[in-house]
């Protein structure tokens, strides 16, 4: 029973849990934002290649 009691109290796997929690969180994010993020991003490189030739 003291093993069980030990198992219980035992917070050394909570770190990983919370890593894979905000992993999951910021998966999420990016599938919901998928759209805004691609025009972000094709319009910032459409940008730094258009001054690109300026310098």
């Amino acid at each position: 029973m003291l093993g069980f009691k030990n198992f219980v109290y035992d917070e050394d796997g909570i770190g990983v849990v919370e890593m894979i929690l905000i992993v999951v969180v910021l998966i999420g994010l990016v599938l919901i934002f998928k759209s805004s993020l691609t025009d972000l991003v094709n319009d910032t490189f459409t940008k730094i290649k258009d001054q690109a030739g300026e310098v």
